[in-house]
C-alpha cells in the first residue's frame, strides 16, 4: 500500500492508484500520513483539518472519514489480491467514534493505537517520507556526485504537483510551503552534482522552471547561472545574472551575495567559472515549520489600541523593509496580561509568517522555578529548526551565529515572552528584517528600544469597559448586564488585572446559580483582611488568591501547595500524582478542579502549568506545611523523575553498563513511568527534558545520590553541553561509590 501527498493526495496498491476521496477524507488521510510510523492523536488530526475553530461534530466526522479510509484501503487490498474485502463479521480495530461500529474495514492498515490513529504502512509507502529519506541519503557525505544524482532523481520524480494539491485549510498551505522548500534544497544538491558530472544541459531547463517559481532564489540563481555559462551560453549567462542582481538590488532592496557576484564577474571576464558549494553536509534535517506558538487566550477582550499599535508596527516593517530587525517590546506589571496580548496578537497575524513561528518563556520573573538562560532557549530554537545535536557548534556565539543564519531571509515570528532584562532577550533576537520578535516583560527594556531600534508598548490595567467585557465573554450567560453593580464591585475588587478577573470568572462559570452580588461580597471581604499597607495592586491580586484558594476542597489545597515546590515550567499528572503520593485517578480529578478553579492552566493534554505569581503564592502557602512534609513530597517528586528517566535510558541504551551503585526503591507513594520501548522512551525524555535539568539542579543543592544518578540517567539524550551556570549533567559518583570500585 503507499500513500501519495506529493501532488494530489491518492492511495495505491498493486500498481492501481485512486483518489483518497473528497478534499476532507483527503486532509483526514494526509494528517495522519505524515508522521508515520507515529500514532497521531485524535486532537491532532481535528486541528490539522479544522485549524482553531472545529466544528462540534468534528470528532464524529474524523472517525467517519477513518471509516471510509478503511474501506477504501480493503478495496484496494482486495483486487490487488483478488480476495473479496472483509465483510461483517471482521470487526475493525478499537477506535473511538462510528468507525468501530463498522464491519466492512480493514484494520491492519489503519488503527487506534497508542492514543492515536496509526496508519500500517512502511515508512517507504509514503511518497513524502521517501522522498525525504532519498534526500537524507544523497547528503552523506561518502556518496560520489554520480550516486547523489541517481538518489536525488528518484527523490524528485515522487513530486507530481504542489503537494497537498487542492486541499484547503491553514495546516495544508503551512506544509504545502515547507514541502515545496525541501523539494528547492534537493533541486539545488541534485542540480550541483549534475554539473560537477559535466550534465549541463540536463540542469538548465529543471533550474529555468524552478528560478521562474523562486525569482529571488539566490542559490538556485548561482546554479542556472553556472549552468548556462558552462554549456557555452555566455551571453545569457551574464545577461541572467545581471538580471537577477538588478531584481535583487530593486525589489528586495539587498545586494547581491558572494557567490552570485563572483559567477557574475567570471562570466564577463571570461575567467575560469568558480566552483560550485561542495556536497552538502547539511546541518539542517527536513522538518515542518516550526508552530510554537501557545494556544490563543480564551475569550481575549479589549486591548483594542495596543493591537492596532501592533498592528501598525508590522505594516510599517513590511512597508519600508528595513535592514534591522524590528523588536516589540511589551511590558507591565505582573498579571496584566503582557503575554495573552503578545499570544493573541501573534496568532491573529501568523498567516503573515509563513515560514513558521518559534516561542520560548525565559521565565525572568519566576521565584519559584529556575529562568530560561538565552543559552538554552538558543539550543531549543536550534532543535525547533531542525538542527540535529552532532550539527551544533560548541560555542554560544556559534550556535547564536547558526540560529540568526537559518533565520535569515525567512518571514518568522519569535514570541520571547517574561524577559528579565534587554540582555535576557538579546541573543534570542533575529537578525534578518523579514523576521520579527515580540518581547514581553515586566520591565520597560529600555536598552532594547534605544540600541535596537524596538518599539516599546506599554501594557496598563484593563479600563473598567474592558474588564466587564473579559467578564461578560467568560461568562456568556447575561449575568454582567443583570447585576451590572456588582460587576462593577468585583472589578475593582479584582484592581482591573486580567489574572484576577480570570480566577473569579472560573468560579462563576464553574457555579452559575451564583449571584455576582455573593462573589462580590466574599471578595470585599477579602479585600478588607488585607493590611493597611497591603491594599495596592499586587495586594489585590493577592486577596482573590487566597478568595479563591480558599473555596478548595482540603485534597486540592494540598496539592495546590505541592505544586509551588515544583521547579520545573510545567508538571505531567504521573509526576503530579507521586508529588502528592495520590494514585494517578484522583490526582487527575484534582488537577481538573485546580484547572476548573482558575489555579492552573491545562498547557497540553495531561501537562499542566501555573502563572508565576500563582507559583509564587503556592510556595509561599507550602511553608506553612512542615518541613518533613515538603522534604518527603521532594524526595517523591525527584525519585520518580530519576527511575522514570533510568527505565526509559534501558530502553534507548540496552548496551550500556547498569548503573554503578543500584538506585533505591522509590519513596512510599511514588509511582515511576513506564515508558515502553525506544519510541516512548525517547518522546518521554524530549518532552520532560526542560524539567528533568531543572529537576536536577534541585537536587543538586543537598541531594547528591540523586542527581548523580538522575544525570547518569539523562546522559545519553543530553546531547547539548550545559548552559553558563547549569551542572553538567554527566554521572558523577559520590567518593565513597568510587572507593568501592
Amino acid at each position: 500500500m503507499e500513500v501519495r501527498l506529493l501532488g494530489p493526495v491518492e492511495v495505491g496498491a498493486e500498481g492501481r492508484v485512486v483518489s483518497a476521496g473528497p478534499p476532507q477524507q483527503r486532509l483526514v488521510l494526509a494528517a495522519v500520513a505524515v508522521d508515520v510510523p507515529r500514532p497521531v492523536p485524535l486532537s491532532t488530526v481535528v486541528d490539522r483539518v479544522w485549524g482553531e475553530d472545529p466544528p462540534k461534530s468534528a470528532r464524529i466526522a474524523v472517525a467517519a472519514k477513518m471509516t471510509h479510509l478503511r474501506d477504501l484501503f480493503a478495496d484496494l487490498a482486495g483486487r490487488a489480491s483478488g480476495r473479496p474485502r472483509p465483510g461483517a463479521g471482521e470487526a475493525a480495530a478499537d477506535q473511538p467514534g462510528p468507525a468501530r461500529r463498522s464491519g466492512r474495514t480493514d484494520d491492519r492498515r489503519l488503527a487506534w493505537a497508542g492514543g492515536g490513529y496509526l496508519l500500517r504502512v512502511d515508512a517507504d509507502g509514503v511518497d513524502l517520507l521517501r522522498f525525504r529519506r532519498l534526500a537524507a541519503e544523497a547528503r552523506r557525505g561518502e556518496r560520489s556526485d554520480a550516486e547523489r544524482v541517481g538518489l536525488l532523481d528518484e527523490a524528485l520524480q515522487l513530486w507530481q504537483g504542489p503537494a497537498l494539491e487542492g486541499l484547503p485549510g491553514a495546516w495544508a498551505a503551512r506544509m504545502r510551503g515547507s514541502w515545496a522548500m525541501e523539494r528547492l534544497e534537493a533541486a539545488l544538491d541534485w542540480g550541483r552534482a549534475a554539473l560537477r558530472l559535466g550534465q549541463y544541459a540536463r540542469v538548465i531547463p529543471v533550474a529555468r522552471e524552478l528560478a521562474e517559481q523562486h525569482p529571488y532564489n539566490e542559490a538556485l540563481a548561482v546554479v542556472l547561472g553556472w549552468a548556462l555559462a558552462a554549456d557555452g551560453r555566455l551571453g545569457e549567462a551574464a545577461e541572467y545574472c545581471r538580471t537577477v542582481s538588478h531584481r535583487l538590488r530593486v525589489d528586495a532592496d539587498v545586494d547581491p551575495g558572494p557567490q552570485l557576484r563572483a559567477l557574475h564577474q567570471a562570466i564577463l571576464n571570461s575567467q575560469p567559472l568558480p566552483p560550485l558549494p561542495a556536497p552538502p553536509a547539511s546541518a539542517v534535517s527536513p522538518v515542518a515549520v516550526p508552530a510554537q506558538l501557545p494556544g490563543d487566550p480564551p475569550a481575549f477582550a479589549g486591548r483594542v489600541e495596543h493591537l492596532s499599535r501592533l498592528d501598525g508596527i508590522l505594516a510599517t516593517a513590511s512597508a519600508q523593509a528595513p535592514t534591522a530587525v524590528v523588536i516589540t517590546a511589551v511590558s507591565g506589571t505582573a498579571g496584566v496580561g503582557k503575554t495573552a496580548l503578545a499570544v493573541h496578537w501573534a496568532h491573529r497575524v501568523r498567516g503573515r509568517f509563513p515560514d513558521g513561528q518559534l516561542h520560548v518563556n525565559l521565565r525572568g520573573f519566576d521565584r519559584v522555578g529556575q529562568v530560561v538562560e538565552p543559552a538554552v532557549a538558543v539550543r531549543d530554537f536550534l532543535a525547533a529548526l531542525g538542527v540535529p545535536p552532532e550539527r551544533v557548534p560548541p560555542g554560544f556565539d556559534a550556535q547564536v551565529g547558526l540560529y540568526r543564519s537559518l533565520l535569515a531571509g525567512k518571514r518568522m515570528l519569535v514570541l520571547i515572552d517574561n524577559a528579565r532584562d534587554a540582555e535576557h532577550a538579546r541573543p534570542l533576537l533575529p537578525g534578518t528584517a523579514t523576521a520579527l520578535a515580540v518581547v514581553t516583560s515586566r520591565n520597560p527594556l529600555t536598552d532594547l528600544v534605544a540600541a535596537d531600534g524596538a518599539h516599546p508598548v506599554a501594557l496598563d490595567l484593563l479600563t473598567e469597559a474592558e474588564a466587564r467585557e473579559l467578564l461578560d465573554r467568560r461568562l456568556h450567560d447575561g449575568r454582567v448586564a443583570a447585576e451590572p453593580d456588582a460587576a462593577g464591585r468585583i472589578i475593582a475588587a479584582c484592581a482591573r488585572l486580567p489574572l484576577a478577573l480570570a480566577l473569579v470568572a472560573a468560579r462563576a462559570a464553574a457555579n452559575p446559580t451564583f449571584r455576582l452580588a455573593a462573589l462580590a461580597a466574599e471578595l470585599s471581604a477579602a479585600s478588607r483582611s488585607l493590611p493597611p499597607d497591603a491594599k495596592d495592586v499586587v495586594g489585590q491580586v493577592r486577596a482573590v488568591f487566597s478568595w479563591s484558594y480558599a473555596t478548595l476542597t482540603a485534597p486540592a489545597a494540598r496539592l495546590f501547595r505541592l505544586l509551588g515546590l515544583h521547579p520545573g515550567p510545567d508538571i505531567s499528572t504521573p509526576a503530579a500524582a507521586s508529588l502528592a503520593a495520590l494514585p494517578l485517578a484522583p490526582a487527575q480529578s484534582l488537577l481538573a478542579d485546580l484547572t476548573g478553579a482558575g489555579l492552573l492552566a491545562e498547557t497540553a493534554p495531561g501537562r499542566y502549568a501555573m502563572h508565576d505569581l500563582l507559583r509564587g503564592y503556592a510556595a509561599r502557602l507550602a511553608e506553612s506545611d512542615s518541613e518533613a512534609e515538603r522534604r518527603a513530597a521532594t524526595v517523591r517528586l525527584l525519585d520518580h523523575y530519576t527511575h522514570t528517566a533510568y527505565t526509559a535510558d534501558r530502553h534507548l541504551n540496552p548496551a550500556r553498563d547498569p548503573i554503578q551503585v543500584p538506585l533505591t526503591p522509590p519513596a512510599p507513594g511514588t509511582t515511576p513511568e513506564q515508558p515502553t520501548g525506544q519510541r516512548a522512551a525517547l518522546e518521554w525524555l524530549d518532552t520532560e527534558c526542560p524539567v528533568l535539568l531543572a529537576a536536577h539542579r534541585l537536587a543538586a543543592a543537598g541531594r547528591d545520590i540523586q542527581a548523580w544518578q538522575l544525570a547518569w540517567a539523562m546522559d545519553t539524550v543530553v546531547a547539548f553541553p550545559p548552559p553558563p551556570g547549569c551542572p553538567d549533567p554527566r554521572p558523577r559518583p559520590p567518593a565513597a561509590a568510587s572507593a568501592r570500585r
